[in-house]
């Protein structure tokens, strides 16, 4: 044996033990790598596809008019953004494993499945693909969860699989069943997904805004998140109503969105936004909070016929869920990487261009509905850049193994 063969070890101590190599190749690795480059991929090809048949300058989908775009937006991309989210989450919080490997791509196959299968003339096929994602996540994050009886988080699997049933649902719709109204039921999916941001801010917001900015104290008050998440809960339960056969139930709608509205503003300002502006990976959710507070606003305001829905949905959309996964998915990314918790100038022109979309598709049509089809192109186009730029500077982050070494 030669002097380069000797092991590397004092006498009278045992060898470490050997550790497994890291892949050169680390998509699989964890949840968020592959379902935020999925997410940012379909952000901005989709919004594309969309302007232009909105347009009418390609024809429409299988599911026509908006109920595609909105479909897709929903079961598509705010979906992979919380798959990711929580499939990483739910590792730190219970220190259980998650899907990664094999049954990772399996829950990114079923994925992509249920997105081309909206495409063509597979109906019961669509339906099932599309309801069997977020059942699937449920079961990847519910196993840890119960098994390490994390109760604190169990509301997670029942929302995951509330939204593989509204997914049936519209369906379901879409064929005729029970008179229902297809976008009614994505409406549905939205008031759960909006509680889903709003509960997950509540916990990280305050304490990124901390971590990332000395001296400054983002407070949580007990009171006011009880009121913020209780009326968005109420929010989704008086959309339950049919609204057609309860003439009073759009009036109730706008009661209690400006109740949430007013409450998550005030939540808003307990997390002091006026000092973040020095920090882009802080500001980001700040100012996506600040649309979430816009569209409850707004929904109030199509109760008494000021706007339209169109319009308060898409400041959710656009400025709230665009804005809030942007932020989350840079930040997180760069957390479980060993990056720099700090946002490049890259970064932060993406963020620039997803609130300028927002600006342009909700405030556009308000000052000027006779160019509709302008705003909607327009904002499509600022959307498309911020994703776009996106999957080009998160492609390598999210290939390549940590900085540190370690597996994730």
């Amino acid at each position: 044996m030669t002097m380069k063969e000797l092991p590397l070890q004092r006498p009278g101590r045992a060898a470490p033990a050997p550790t497994a190599p890291v892949p050169a190749f680390a998509l699989w690795q964890l949840g968020f790598r592959p379902f935020y480059l999925l997410a940012g991929i379909f952000a901005a090809l989709d919004i594309l596809l969309w302007s232009l048949q909105f347009a009418g300058t390609i024809g429409q989908a299988v599911l026509r008019g908006p109920l595609w775009h909105a479909h897709e937006m929903l079961f598509g991309y705010a979906l992979a953004v919380i798959a990711g989210f929580l499939l990483t989450a739910v590792r730190n919080w219970t220190n259980q494993p998650t899907p990664t490997g094999v049954p990772l791509m399996i829950l990114a196959a079923i994925w992509v499945l249920a997105r081309l299968l909206v495409l063509g003339p597979w109906p019961l096929a669509a339906a099932l693909a599309n309801a069997a994602f977020p059942i699937a996540v449920a079961i990847g994050i519910g196993v840890p969860i119960v098994r390490s009886r994390n109760r604190r988080n169990y509301f997670f699997v029942g929302l995951l699989a509330l939204l593989g049933v509204l997914a049936l649902v519209v369906h379901a719709a879409l064929d005729g069943l029970g008179g229902l109204d297809p976008l009614h039921g994505v409406r549905l999916g939205l008031d759960v997904v909006l509680f889903i941001m709003v509960v997950m801010a509540g916990r990280v917001v305050p304490m990124f805004t901390n971590n990332g900015i000395v001296g400054l104290d983002a407070r949580r008050n007990p009171l006011v998140e009880r009121l913020s998440l209780g009326a968005v809960v109420a929010l989704f339960v008086v959309d339950l109503l049919p609204a057609q056969a309860l003439p009073w139930a759009a009036a109730l709608a706008g009661g209690v969105a400006l109740a949430a509205g007013l409450a998550n503003a005030v939540r808003l300002m307990l997390w002091q936004p006026w000092r973040t502006f020095t920090t882009p990976l802080v500001w980001v959710l700040h100012v996506a909070y600040a649309w979430i507070v816009v569209h409850l606003l707004l929904r109030a305001g199509v109760a008494v016929g000021i706007v339209t829905h169109s319009v308060a949905i898409h400041a959710l959309t656009v400025g709230g869920i665009g804005g809030l996964t942007l932020g989350m998915m840079t930040r997180t990314a760069r957390g479980h990487t060993a990056r720099p918790l700090r946002a490049d100038r890259y970064e932060a022109t993406m963020y620039l261009l997803v609130f300028a979309a927002a600006a342009v598709r909700v405030f556009g049509p308000l000052a000027s509905p006779a160019h509709l089809i302008a705003f909607v192109q327009a904002s499509a186009i600022l959307w498309a850049g911020a994703f776009g730029l996106y999957v080009v500077r998160a492609w390598p982050v999210l290939t390549r193994p940590r900085l540190d070494g370690k597996p994730g």
